[in-house]
């Protein structure tokens, strides 16, 4: 989920400071009553059986967020036989389920968009009125009076203004469904990818869980976009789990939306006069302990909550999501009642929408070919790179995503874009963000297509056709990279 980030300070090797605060409660479940979780059997026995075959294809896509929709999209355009498997029943992922409205920064800080293609297509599709952002004239402004207007609606950073929109949810729904049927991809609903299909050292497919029961898919190449890597941990693939406990890209929460707000109105108070500001959050936390500050929408009538974040849960542990879920919806409530009491523009708030999707930042991250690492901010070009993500301040450099950090260091026949690629714990805190798994995940349709097409593993599909490819579809590369593929037919691969 999106936040406005601070970098480190020298010296302290990349941490990254969040504006947001991070709250570390008691353990899961303290509070509550619980079945035995001492139960009088440590494991039940389950019989063999057939699972029925309900598709094949070239390549399966399992999980429908944003690294899932634009592999789909990019794999379906390129000709291959691709489905989509999707749990909830819609697309879209964090940016839709989970409320993750406030995209984050599209453009460097020149104002230059860099991550295009699939994801400039998807918001370009909106219509008017679902997105709310500053102008394109104005990325990269540098005027103060611009930049702070556009701050107080999550648009500018370190004084520049940046390609940062809100956007409706539904319009998103509908506008990720239409792509990915339109380019030939078959959505699946209301499936869970629940265990991968091994054949030997390779993934051949995914077992699904549905109300038909369970059922495989069968695929050539198999695009991991759970975003938790659940495909490529229960096949045997290696993952990092380290997190730096003072960030805030390890917490969960459930996202929340309030109707009936003056957001205009709060914005202008909260500019107006930052000590009264400044004193209603200080009274929210002494009332309620975990208190959140509001975000603008798409619309001045609905206020957007992506905290308060909770630390200290697992996103792979049922009760510890359990526990978030409940504990997020209780201040949802809490904070309904704090705001209509004493924040202006807030006395007709209700609630709206609590997000249908926990809010997860982080449970595994591959052990890649390749990685991204702290030490590439400093604008070097990855020689396999397939997209151009945005530094976290104007002090770094445009940060070379390597194709590398979607293929398992051991594993065949998988590739795992979005919030789970391969990266220290520094890089994850934005290459989790939705726009960098748009970007990751059209990367992999991509390259699972061409891999599917010529009979080879992931790992060994030729990286020069990749990136001729992703060109052809809209998205941004380096400079040194377009001037290579001119000059270097073919690059070796990682076989």
């Amino acid at each position: 989920m999106s936040e406005n980030k601070e970098p480190a300070p020298p010296g302290e090797g990349g941490r990254l400071f969040y504006q947001s605060e991070v709250f570390r409660v008691e353990p899961a479940g303290a509070a509550r009553p619980r079945v035995s979780r001492a139960p009088s059997r440590a494991s039940i026995a389950e019989p063999a059986r057939e699972v029925p075959v309900h598709a094949e294809c070239d390549v399966l896509v399992v999980g429908g967020g944003p690294a899932g929709t634009a592999a789909a999209v990019a794999a379906a355009r390129l000709g291959a036989r691709t489905l989509l498997l999707e749990r909830h029943n819609h697309l879209g992922g964090l940016a839709t389920g989970g409320l993750v409205i406030w995209i984050d920064r599209m453009t460097d800080w020149d104002g230059r968009p860099v991550i295009r293609g699939f994801a400039e297509e998807y918001l370009d599709r909106l219509p008017r009125g679902a997105v709310a952002g500053p102008p394109r004239e104005a990325w990269g402004s540098r005027d103060a009076a611009t930049a702070a207007w556009w701050a107080l609606r999550t648009a500018a950073f370190h004084g520049t203004v940046t390609w940062s929109p809100t956007c409706d949810p539904e319009w998103m729904k509908l506008a990720a469904q239409e792509m990915v049927i339109e380019s030939g991809a078959e959505p699946l609903f209301h499936a869970w990818g629940a265990m991968p299909v091994m054949e030997g050292g390779a993934v051949r497919g995914a077992v699904f869980e549905s109300k038909q029961g369970r059922r495989a898919v069968l695929a050539r190449v198999v695009v991991d976009a759970t975003g938790d890597g659940d495909l490529f941990h229960r096949a045997g693939a290696a993952s990092s789990e380290d997190v730096d406990e003072r960030d805030i890209h390890h917490c969960m929460n459930t996202a929340w939306l309030f109707g009936g707000v003056d957001m205009p109105a709060f914005l202008a108070w909260r500019a107006e006069k930052p000590q009264e500001f400044a004193e209603l959050m200080r009274r929210g936390r002494e009332a309620l302990g975990l208190f959140e500050k509001p975000f603008v929408s798409w619309r001045d009538d609905v206020a957007l909550f992506m905290g308060p974040r909770l630390a200290g849960f697992s996103a792979v542990q049922v009760d510890d999501q359990t526990e978030v879920e409940i504990r997020s919806h209780r201040l949802m409530a809490q904070h309904l009642a704090f705001y209509r009491a004493h924040a202006p523009g807030f006395a007709g708030a209700f609630l709206m929408l609590s997000a249908p999707q926990l809010g997860v930042r982080h449970a595994r991250r591959l052990v890649g070919v390749g990685a991204v690492t702290r030490e590439g901010w400093d604008g070097r070009v990855a020689p396999d790179e397939i997209g151009v993500s945005p530094p976290l301040s104007p002090k770094f450099r445009n940060v070379s995503v390597g194709y590398g950090a979607l293929v398992p260091e051991r594993l065949d026949g998988l590739l795992a874009p979005g919030r789970h690629l391969s990266c220290d714990a520094t890089s994850h805190s934005f290459l989790r963000e939705i726009p960098q798994c748009w970007l990751t995940g059209q990367a992999a349709g991509v390259a699972a297509a061409l891999a599917a097409e010529a009979g080879v593993e992931p790992r060994a599909v030729d990286v020069r056709a990749v990136q001729r490819a992703l060109l052809r579809q809209g998205a941004h590369l380096s400079e040194a990279v377009v001037r290579g593929l001119e000059d270097n037919p073919k690059m070796k691969n990682f076989s």
